[in-house]
């Protein structure tokens, strides 16, 4: 019997706030997207900078004859210097491993890269290719003291990480997951305003039933119960709502961004969406609950 009256409290609370109801669906629905988002690119970012840790390379390129390169005077870098500069980059501290790349293993490389671009690879020769090392750091953050120790030796044309071509996509990633993240929160404070309302406006067209109930002495919880379970259910609704454009998220717009970038980066996982769902989904519920109590512990005193 109680549980049947609790569920008709509910029912009635609804119908008689629709619109308020309505609202905070809405808010919710677009509030934990919002948070689900930010949680996508936040995982995405990390998925990201982890596969690239683990690419990135330091390039010294070696001098060619007729280097326009300061450092090379117009001279190529002789056997004997290259020796010697393999040896004293695997001798400084932080390098994990370095690699030789001649001039044919460039041009092959170069032509992979820009396969696209016929008329920029037929205009390229082999010789035309610089000489490199790769230099695989144990730190890829800590690449300035090793670049420090590698420039200016006999030989070298021209040092660059890798690291420093990707960073500014990476601040921009950040960027965009923090405004995200700063929306969501407003909306979801919104949201828990709404629910609020909503409560203390269900509270209000309800007192003389809840005013009946203290008088045959039921408890308080007996009481708030019906309340926040209409907090809960439009929670769990927006958050469904939420899941919904949080998958729709993934398959157009994430996999679509990974698309342009082929197999040369980490995509966004199923897991990383099921996780962000998940929670998007207790926030929601648990924002909508507390929402219900803290309005009801003021206003519903009758």
């Amino acid at each position: 019997m109680r549980a049947n009256f609790i569920f008709s409290e509910v029912w009635i609370g609804l119908r008689r706030n629709l619109t308020m109801t309505i609202a905070v669906i809405i808010t919710v629905a677009v509030g934990m997207a919002m948070l689900g988002v930010g949680l996508m690119i936040n995982a995405q970012v990390g998925a990201m900078k982890g596969y690239w840790d683990d690419k990135v390379e330091i390039s010294v390129f070696l001098c060619n004859k007729g280097s326009a390169m300061p450092a090379c005077n117009g001279k190529a870098i002789t056997t004997a210097q290259t020796k010697a500069l393999e040896g004293h980059i695997k001798g400084i501290q932080g390098v994990k491993e370095v690699f030789f790349e001649d001039q044919a293993s460039a041009y092959k490389n170069f032509q992979e890269s820009y396969s696209a671009n016929k008329a920029l690879v037929e205009a390229t020769k082999v010789e035309d290719m610089p000489q490199s090392f790769r230099v695989k750091l144990v730190d890829p953050d800590n690449y300035q003291p090793i670049i420090q120790a590698i420039e200016g030796q006999p030989g070298v044309s021209q040092v660059m990480d890798q690291k420093q071509l990707i960073a500014k996509f990476f601040d921009l990633l950040d960027k965009l997951s923090f405004y995200a993240l700063a929306v969501a929160i407003i909306l979801v404070l919104a949201a828990a305003l709404l629910i609020g309302n909503t409560v203390r406006l269900s509270a209000f067209n309800r007192r003389r039933e809840t005013g009946i109930m203290r008088l045959v002495g039921a408890s308080n919880l007996y009481i708030q119960l019906p309340f926040v379970m209409e907090g809960t259910i439009a929670g769990l609704i927006g958050g469904v709502f939420a899941a919904v454009i949080l998958i729709v998220t993934k398959v157009f717009l994430f996999e679509e961004i990974a698309g342009y970038f082929g197999d040369v980066t980490a995509q966004l996982t199923w897991n990383d969406v099921a996780q962000a769902i998940s929670i998007t989904m207790v926030i929601g519920v648990l924002i909508c609950v507390l929402a219900s109590f803290v309005t009801l512990r003021r206003y519903l005193r009758v």
